[in-house]
């Protein structure tokens, strides 16, 4: 009865049999076509500049596919020229120094390039799938141009007057404009975020906003993804360790604009609080130069006072949370004021600085009146953000904490492993999980905190902040985050952060074989794409491990991790044939490519050996078209039987 409510249901949606004929065939075809070209990045950390230039450029691909399209007829200077206008369109259009020579047979001649180029750059598409991404204001003239067949006289004729009337209506420009937008979206059907698109840089705002106007994309969250998410969710201790990550690189200033949180009982408390030190001056960062004395000093002392309150939030989250096996990190409690000293793993250390006058010695670990205030105030005001609100319901729309794609297995940070390789397990609420059912249950919790936001200390917010920095976070892999011990001791032993086995095996194609298969994953073409760790490229490390199983893409997007690096971050490209690496330079200005008239900031280097073409037939897409036209098979026999 079920089955046959089913089809009744189906039948609804067609009238005729000639309407299911015709949906199966437009179905089939489209299982016929070459997939489409995926792009792969991951840990952003707000470097909103690099960030729109890769998606402008398709991490190169623009220039690639002038180069195969016009490299018969074209020199490489036409070629480059070409490809900042699709790129920068309306800077290209508006550019005074005069790239172009913009009469009324550039436009035409322009406009007439870039049909032939959307043409070449559509041919994955269906006409269907092309008309979604027309700008509705120009849909009919694009397309009255793209289907002209030249060939016949009184079509040039007619296809010249559509030009010339363009440009008499002064249409011409934001035309070509609209056409290279087209082109962008063209060149990259599905953008995979994987994971870190928050802190270290004060450009999250454009991130996330070029991100939700993407047309197809998803997102793996990183910790820095759940830092920001916990907060709106209602992690106290992942509100103050951002707005402390904010003041150490620079930014916070700027946070307090953009979302407009209430520093100001912070502010006042921290400045007849605390002292300003060396230790807690901002680093050098994008809004450096603007600052006045004062306004650094006062972001020192808030510095060292978002880093206090952060401490005894998390030992509060750590004592109440035993399970969570990391008594080890109450650190406070292993103080000895008459010594100024800490002991830590039964070594003693002397403190540095130590503001001994911010903690109460009998319990260390609570807030007093005025820090409560301070943190009651900005949740407050960072929950009522309402750009926040958007940027965190997306993610949690479009964010997962791993995806299954196309046979490719994609997530942030690691999956906990044992020394030998076996999965390692987590407690939830003394249920033991590793593997698929750990980052099952870790996305779980996290929709359950976000869906009671007034709720601050139960086990599902505190889990986020766990999933920030815990030992067996699969976001964080380290055991332990020592912030407390770069601050207050200079001892740099204390400092070192013990990576998990998972990072020392994942050149171990065994390994990351048995993780993929974990996954139901034994496809020879599956691979594990990861982020988190920056590629350190200047000591000879490769982002390829395992003999191909894993690709690490984080290559240092970030100005403030090119320097250990050496690059400015990879992306991955997998079109029809396989994968490409894309090496990215550090991008300067928009206005040092047009001095240069080229773009010599992504190398391409292909992993995959030439491959028989993928189809959208062996694609997650088409495996639920698969089951639209098996639906559609079983409808048919469904009304024969009926008749």
């Amino acid at each position: 009865m079920k089955e046959e409510k089913y089809y009744e249901l189906l039948k609804n949606s067609f009238k005729t049999k000639s309407e299911i004929y015709t949906e199966l065939i437009n179905l089939e075809a489209i299982q016929s076509l070459p997939k489409g070209t995926e792009l792969y990045l991951s840990d952003v950390h707000g470097a909103d500049l690099a960030f729109d230039h890769i998606l402008r450029t398709g991490a190169g691909n623009v220039r690639e596919k002038i180069g195969n399209c016009f490299s018969d007829s074209w020199d490489v200077e036409r070629m480059d020229r070409f490809n900042l206008l699709i790129s920068y369109p309306d800077q290209t259009l508006d550019d005074d120094e005069g790239i172009f020579e913009k009469d009324s047979d550039w436009y035409k001649q322009t406009i007439r390039d870039l049909i032939t180029f959307m043409q070449f750059c559509a041919v994955k598409y269906t006409r269907s799938k092309l008309r979604k991404a027309l700008p509705e204001r120009y849909t009919y003239i694009i397309e009255e141009l793209l289907y002209t067949d030249l060939s016949q006289g009184e079509k040039d004729v007619y296809y010249n007057n559509i030009l010339s009337r363009l440009i008499s209506l002064n249409q011409a420009e934001p035309f070509i404009s609209a056409l290279c937008q087209v082109i962008q979206r063209l060149v990259i059907d599905h953008l995979h975020l994987v994971g870190d698109l928050f802190d270290r840089d004060c450009g999250e705002q454009l991130v996330m906003d070029r991100l939700m106007a993407h047309h197809s994309v998803d997102v793996q969250w990183g910790n820095h993804d759940i830092l920001w998410m916990g907060a709106m969710f209602g992690s106290k201790a992942n509100l103050i360790t951002l707005l402390r990550i904010a003041a150490r690189y620079g930014y916070l200033f700027e946070l307090e604009k953009a979302y407009g949180l209430n520093l100001r009982p912070l502010f006042l408390f921290a400045d007849s609080h605390y002292e300003s030190k060396d230790a807690f001056r901002p680093k050098e960062g994008p809004s450096e130069h603007v600052f006045r004395e004062e306004s650094r000093e006062l972001l020192t002392k808030v510095h060292e006072a978002l880093a206090v309150i952060q401490f005894k939030l998390e030992g509060q989250i750590i004592k109440r949370r035993p399970s969570y096996d990391m008594a080890d990190r109450l650190l406070l409690n292993e103080i000895d004021r008459e010594n100024g000293t800490i002991t830590i793993d039964g070594h003693v250390y002397d403190l540095s600085n130590f503001p001994y006058d911010q903690f109460d010695p009998d319990d260390p670990y609570q807030l007093c009146d005025e820090e409560k205030y301070s943190v009651q105030t900005l949740m407050e005001s960072f929950q009522h953000s309402e750009k926040l609100n958007r940027y965190t319901d997306f993610l949690l729309d479009k964010g997962s904490m791993y995806l299954i794609y196309n046979d490719h297995l994609l997530y942030h940070g690691c999956l906990p492993l044992t020394v030998d390789g076996e999965l390692d397990s987590f407690s939830f609420e003394g249920e033991e999980l590793s593997g698929r059912q750990m980052l099952d249950a870790f996305d779980t919790y996290i929709r359950k905190s976000a869906a009671d936001r007034s709720v601050t200390d139960d086990y599902a917010t505190d889990l986020l902040w766990y999933a920030w920095c815990g030992k067996k976070s699969p976001l964080f892999g380290r055991d332990r985050m020592t912030t407390f011990e770069r601050y207050y001791i200079t001892n740099s032993d204390t400092h070192k952060e013990n990576r998990n086995p998972y990072f020392q095996l994942r050149d171990n194609k065994a390994v990351m074989s048995h993780i993929l298969k974990s996954f139901g994953l034994s496809h020879e073409r599956s691979t594990i794409i990861n982020g988190h760790t920056p590629v350190k490229v200047k000591k000879g490390e490769l982002p390829v491990k395992a003999d191909g199983k894993l690709i690490v893409i984080d290559g240092g997007m970030s100005a403030a991790y090119q320097e250990a690096t050496g690059i400015a971050g990879y992306s991955l490209i997998n079109n029809s044939y396989g994968f490409q690496l894309v090496t990215h330079q550090s991008f300067e200005s928009v206005e040092k490519l047009f001095e240069d008239l080229r773009d010599d900031t992504q190398l391409k280097q292909v992993i995959d050996e030439k491959r028989e073409r993928k189809l959208i037939r062996d694609t997650t897409i088409g495996e639920g078209l698969q089951e639209r036209i098996d639906d559609l098979q079983a409808l048919l026999v469904y009304l024969t039987t009926r008749t």
